[in-house]
C-alpha cells in the first residue's frame, strides 16, 4: 500500500516594497515551491489573525495549511527562523 502524502498549501504573507519578501519569494520560485501570496495590506484581516497567533508582525511570514485536516502551522521571522535560508529549510521540511 502506498501512503499518500498530505496535501499542504503554503501561504506567504508579504508587504509591497519589502526586499526580504521579494528575496523569499525568489528563493521559493528557484526551489520550485508553490505558494499563495497574501499582501498584508490587501489581506489585512487575515494577517491580523496571523499576528495574534504568532505574537509577531514581521514579514515575510508564512503558514502551512494541511488541506485535509485544516490544521495550520504558523512561522514568523525572529520567532521561528533567523534568515531566509532557514525559512526555506522549514518550508521544504514541512511540505
Amino acid at each position: 500500500m502506498i501512503k499518500k502524502k498530505p496535501l499542504k498549501l503554503l501561504i506567504v504573507y508579504t508587504m509591497e516594497g519589502c526586499p526580504w519578501c521579494d528575496k523569499f519569494k525568489d528563493l521559493l520560485k528557484r526551489s520550485r515551491v508553490k505558494y499563495k501570496e497574501r499582501d498584508i495590506d490587501k489581506y489585512n484581516e487575515e494577517y491580523q489573525m496571523f499576528k495574534e497567533a504568532t505574537q509577531n508582525e514581521f514579514v515575510p511570514a508564512f503558514m502551512i495549511l494541511d488541506v485535509e485536516t485544516e490544521k495550520a502551522e504558523f512561522f514568523a521571522p525572529d520567532r521561528d527562523y533567523q534568515d531566509l535560508d532557514e525559512a526555506l529549510m522549514i518550508v521544504k521540511g514541512k511540505m
